[in-house]
């Protein structure tokens, strides 16, 4: 079902203009949506005909109310707020949940994409020029090198075009390794990584990413995957050489089962699956038997 979005380009409450990253918050019963191209966070409570802007939404630029392409958001409960990659301005700010106004700049020179935190409230962000995932501790000014970090390329301790990350209670780090067509997962300070999806080339069979975005891995250690060119979500069960279409694979298109470049992906406490369906303008969801 969709929730979110009106398959139609525009930037009213009801409307979203390529959507990227996605955080549901089950506590608030809400999720949070990087609107890219309206330059704003939206945040679409469940049930709602629209959602509210938490961030940005004063036009494009550099100001400390404002975004310029954001591609992903997350909630830090701990100090409610929403940590925001602002592409654009090659930042990560941290916004307010309560009534926020400005963005405070976190980080700063980083052509982020993706961020996710880990369970000791460390932040780990995607730079796609540099080719590496970098681990900040709150509040501190020096990061490490979690995955990538070798220059562009695809051998094993390489990176090319990193995008959505997820971080496991182990902290290994999963990317989703956008050119090189895989998702690979680096354990804590391993000095190279394993390709779990993918990395069989560019291509559709079940062997194959095309282009891959959005991540999740479940507690089994299942990686589902936004195989964005190929139009589908592909679920690769824990030391598979080959996935399984969960959804979509029915070609582009705008019908329930189908969907145009899905990005961020996300699942809620009940095993419903979230879907960014960017040039559909839309968050599709799903009910999935983990089974």
């Amino acid at each position: 079902m969709t929730i979110a979005g009106v398959n139609r380009r525009g930037n009213q409450l009801n409307q979203l203009n390529g959507p990227e990253g996605i955080y549901v918050d089950d506590d608030n019963q809400c999720i949070y949506i990087a609107d890219y191209w309206n330059h704003r966070i939206v945040e679409w409570k469940s049930g709602a005909k629209k959602g509210q802007v938490v961030a940005g939404g004063n036009g494009q630029g550099n100001r400390t109310d404002q975004l310029n392409w954001p591609t992903d958001v997350i909630a830090d409960k701990e100090t409610d707020s929403l940590i925001i990659c602002d592409k654009g301005n090659k930042r990560v700010v941290r916004w307010p949940r309560l009534n926020g106004t400005n963005g405070q700049t976190i980080i700063s020179d980083i052509d982020c994409w993706g961020l996710t935190m880990d369970n000791h409230g460390d932040l780990y962000v995607s730079d796609r020029v540099r080719d590496e995932v970098r681990r900040w501790k709150i509040g501190g000014t020096n990061a490490t090198i979690v995955a990538g970090g070798n220059g562009e390329g695809n051998q094993l301790n390489q990176l090319n075009d990193p995008s959505y990350l997820f971080v496991d209670e182990d902290h290994s780090v999963y990317v989703s390794d956008y050119e090189n067509h895989r998702v690979m997962k680096w354990a804590k300070d391993a000095k190279e990584g394993m390709v779990v999806a993918g990395g069989q080339d560019r291509g559709s069979s079940l062997t194959q990413l095309s282009y891959p975005h959005g991540l999740i891995v479940d507690h089994l250690g299942n990686v589902y995957v936004a195989d964005s060119w190929n139009h589908r979500i592909m679920c690769w069960s824990k030391g598979s050489k080959e996935g399984r279409v969960i959804v979509g694979g029915h070609g582009k298109g705008n019908r329930s089962n189908q969907f145009f470049y899905p990005k961020g992906i996300s699942f809620d406490r009940r095993g419903n699956l979230y879907v960014v369906d960017d040039q559909n303008r839309r968050i599709q969801k799903f009910e999935i038997d983990l089974n």
